[in-house]
């Protein structure tokens, strides 16, 4: 505690300030460089979301030992409503013509493929090569369509294939994290403007969440990617959005806390001492919370997850650093006026316990609901039943074909494609076998259920290995594909050996969903863990956690109920990312506790003085502005996730908003305060303040 103490004093000193300030300065302009190159370092490639060890990435690893370098083929529909005419066929002649002579870096040729059985396509496969740098295939894919174009007189042409729905998803994360800045940015300034409404006020909270706490963020999440962490657009987008997110909630009640302080304490510096010696616990408590839960998905084993957990943590730390510190610092480096309009004079009296706030505790839990908390309570959990009941229809297989929520090319040709060919033609299934056994497992591989064709032209040989590709019948993406590549996997094993091993994009995806399954299953009890042990130390209970990590996991269960039918219903989303379930539990547990450590930590402090259920009215009003604006800045940042082109990004934004708004609105606001007033002083059980005596509250009583 004199630690704790000693800093405080140092933050707020009228000299040490300075220091403090200078210290946040030279970490942020010393984070300029490494944070703008952040974009030059994430990974978008299908293999840095795939699971460590599964088959379909020793796949991948086994072809580049043969072949020397991963191969993602490009393939180009020509198709004409009707049939293909000659001179589309001469168009076809002039295409390879011109892929010869555009020279391309990756590319391994030019093949043409067998026209469609109804006359109406043909295919050319271009074999890309995927190096150590991927930017080359990207290009490659580009000048392709770029040359093509996509038709006229009624031929229509499409690049499509894996190199082509690579390109599409990458080019969605193209300067993604730039456009999430610049709005959250935006977000963040209104929100803060509506909160204070202040000209000057909000402009210190941005400085010390932007430059002290988003741009180291930013320039160490680029230091880890270049120590080997999987760092993906889509982890760096989140993390930006966590941090401004977080940050800002941090802010919003360390000044609430310092602008009542100023009312009741004369010296600027002793006020804001205080403050942070009331405010700063929940705010470490709460940061640490979700620091520890974000390190859980460490046990992750799909790679883009495992690395969001570091780099969101780290965020999170310089979040609660920066505001604990740098923004204190900066906010006495400016007098009184700085909250102009609505300056906290002197001796002026508090609001808080007049406002909205302390009307709607009133009224919740006044005269008439006060001697009905359990009603209360069971009809609000009542209510979170029935918004849960959406999961009964959660499908957690979103086809690579619905992921982007616009029109792109990949797409619009696999659509083309699988009018005239098999479906899996455009996604073949790649085999990889011990050398020599390659017409036993050929022959296998034809007799399976729903194997269209095997490509014995596709044959690649190493010193041990060989490979081929399967066309499956069913769109790549689909529950029947699945089931053909889980059969193929079984018979190969049985026909080639244990070192038969079945890869390509169909079996990535399996083999990500199985990973998203395991990985909930591992991460979410992790998480509980973690939330149940930081409570009962912050709150020194074993029933207040208990009680709270419940209405989390109940406000969780709740949005994701009701987000799966507004996507199937209104949107037309029918499934979710196998890995959103995970993402969603972990943030909205480890955020959606934070407002109830901000609420509960004050309310226990006013217990300590008026009593159990006194504490709770009076902790409830004068913590309801801040977190409320809390919640909705959050809300507000998350929200921005969901104006993205990926349907991914939409759906865990809409999801988190949703979460945090209910934990805001109904889980803090009216089932923890009903639970409270039920349960009385037995929730602070086992601690001393389990056994004090209870004042009637007004308004209690028969």
């Amino acid at each position: 505690m004199s630690i704790f103490n000693g800093a405080v004093r140092f933050i707020t000193g009228r000299r040490t300030k300075w220091l403090v300030l200078l210290f946040w300065v030279a970490v942020a302009a010393a984070s300029l460089l490494p944070a703008a190159r952040l974009d030059s370092v994430t990974t978008n490639d299908q293999k840095g979301f795939l699971p460590q060890g599964a088959e379909s990435v020793r796949v991948i690893d086994l072809q580049e030992q043969i072949s020397g370098n991963e191969v993602v083929p490009a393939l180009i529909i020509f198709r004409r409503e009707g049939g293909l005419l000659d001179s589309d066929q001469a168009r076809i002649d002039e295409a390879i013509r011109q892929i010869q002579e555009l020279g391309l870096q990756s590319a391994r040729g030019v093949f043409r493929g067998a026209p469609s059985s109804d006359g109406q396509a043909a295919l050319l496969t271009v074999p890309l090569e995927i190096d150590d740098d991927v930017d080359v295939l990207l290009a490659d894919t580009q000048a392709l369509r770029d040359a093509l174009g996509q038709g006229e007189g009624g031929l229509e042409i499409r690049v499509t294939g894996p190199a082509g729905f690579v390109t599409d998803t990458v080019e969605v994360f193209t300067n993604i994290n730039t456009q999430l800045l610049l709005a959250s940015l935006v977000v963040v300034t209104l929100l803060l403007l509506i909160t204070y409404r202040s000209p000057f006020l909000w402009i210190l909270p941005l400085i010390a969440v932007g430059l002290f706490a988003d741009m180291p963020a930013r320039a160490l999440a680029y230091l880890l990617a270049q120590a080997g962490l999987t760092v993906s657009g889509q982890v760096a987008g989140i993390t930006i959005v966590l941090v401004f997110g977080a940050g800002t909630d941090y802010a919003l009640l360390l000044i609430a806390r310092y602008r009542e302080e100023l009312r009741r304490i004369r010296d600027r510096h002793k006020a804001m001492a205080h403050a942070l010696r009331q405010a700063g616990p929940a705010i470490l408590a709460s940061g640490s919370t979700t620091m520890l839960a974000l390190l859980t998905l460490l046990a992750a084993t799909l790679a883009n997850t495992r690395g969001l957990g570091p780099v969101a943590a780290i965020s999170i730390a310089l979040a609660v650093g920066a505001m604990l510190t740098g923004l204190p610092a900066l906010l006495l480096a400016f007098p009184r006026w700085i909250f102009w309009p609505l300056v906290p004079a002197y001796g002026s009296p508090s609001r808080e316990e007049t406002g909205a706030w302390a009307r709607l505790g009133g009224l919740l839990f006044g005269k008439s609901l006060m001697r009905r908390p359990l009603v209360v309570g069971l009809v609000t959990a009542g209510v979170l039943v029935v918004m849960s009941l959406g999961l009964f229809s959660l499908d957690t297989r979103l086809s690579q074909l619905d992921i982007f929520r616009g029109s792109v090319e990949s797409v619009e040709g696999q659509r083309l494609l699988e009018q005239s060919y098999p479906q899996g033609l455009a996604a073949p299934t790649e085999v990889v076998v011990p050398a020599g056994r390659e017409e036993e497992a050929m022959a296998a591989a034809r007799q399976v259920e729903g194997v269209a064709e095997v490509l014995p032209q596709s044959l690649r040989t190493g010193a041990e290995f060989s490979s081929f590709q399967v066309v499956l019948a069913a769109e790549p993406y689909s529950d029947a594909a699945w089931t053909t590549v889980q059969d193929l996997r079984r018979d190969l094993k049985e026909a080639a050996g244990e070192e038969a091993l079945v890869g390509g994009l169909s079996a990535q995806s399996l083999d990500t969903n199985k990973a998203a399954e395991r990985d909930f299953l591992v991460v979410a009890p992790l998480v509980l863990l973690v939330v149940l042990v930081i409570l009962g130390l912050l709150l020194r209970s074993l029933v207040a956690p208990v009680l709270l990590v419940g209405t989390v996991i109940l406000s969780f269960t709740a949005a994701m109920g009701l987000s799966v039918v507004v996507f199937q219903q209104l949107f037309g989303y029918q499934a979710m990312d196998a890995s959103t379930p995970l993402l969603a539990f972990v943030f909205l547990v480890a955020l959606g506790i934070d407002y109830n450590i901000f609420l509960m930590a004050r309310v226990r402090e006013e217990a300590a003085r008026l009593g159990t259920r006194a504490g709770m009215l009076r902790g409830l009003a004068v913590t309801g502005g801040v977190i409320t604006s809390a919640g909705l800045v959050l809300m507000g940042t998350f929200s921005i996730l969901a104006v993205l082109p990926l349907v991914v990004l939409v759906q865990f934004g809409f999801i988190v908003a949703v979460g945090v708004l209910l934990d805001t609105f109904v889980v803090r606001t009216v089932l923890v305060p009903a639970l409270t007033l039920v349960l009385g002083p037995r929730i602070w059980w086992p601690s001393a303040l389990a056994a004090r005596p209870e004042e009637p509250v007004s308004g209690e009583g028969s």
